[in-house]
């Protein structure tokens, strides 16, 4: 007989709801970088689109973030549109590509899947997922069931984040030894 509750993921899991044309999410870089450098395999930063009709290359920045990820470079890829968004501003698809080919990715098939629109079903449903949460702008962070708006200010949300995932963590650990006794 199988339990049927859901089981917890293994780590606890931030949702980073973010736009690539988005400059609030440019700002919110350093915070990932730091929260990844401090908590490493122990929290799952999960990538999830909102692009904003305000930024007409958001929709396509994100499928190219997709492609990304399939290939292997997710993160990497991110950070290096989101570190140029007055380029996608300006050049538009065609720096998507470039930005692919500059970091050793297979520039061709990106080329090909912002045409064939092969990502769109992500995009869509991450997007309705976000809508459907209460996200409204970008960044915006989900962890513990907590919904975190860093699009009015990034004051204190990276300590926020800690905070809770610090608490996940504990209370994780404190299961662990709570079954093995």
């Amino acid at each position: 007989m199988s339990d049927s509750s859901p089981v917890p993921p293994a780590v606890p899991v931030l949702d980073v709801w973010c736009e690539l044309q988005c400059p609030d999410c440019r700002s919110a870089l350093d915070d990932l970088r730091a929260l990844r450098a401090r908590y490493g395999e122990r929290l799952e930063l999960r990538l999830r689109h909102f692009p904003l009709e305000k930024h007409k290359h958001a929709f396509a920045a994100a499928q190219a973030a997709e492609e990304a990820v399939e290939q292997g470079q997710g993160w990497p890829y991110v950070e290096a549109v989101l570190g140029r968004v007055e380029e996608l501003d300006r050049k538009g698809e065609p720096f998507l590509v470039e930005v692919a080919r500059e970091l050793g990715l297979d520039a061709e098939e990106f080329d090909t899947a912002l045409i064939d629109g092969r990502h769109i079903l992500i995009v869509d449903a991450d997007q309705a997922e976000g809508k459907a949460i209460g996200v409204t702008g970008t960044p915006t962070y989900v962890i513990g069931g907590e919904r975190l708006d860093g699009g009015k200010s990034q004051e204190g949300l990276r300590e926020r984040v800690e905070e809770i995932a610090d608490r996940l963590l504990a209370e994780r650990e404190r299961e662990g030894r709570g079954r093995e006794g």
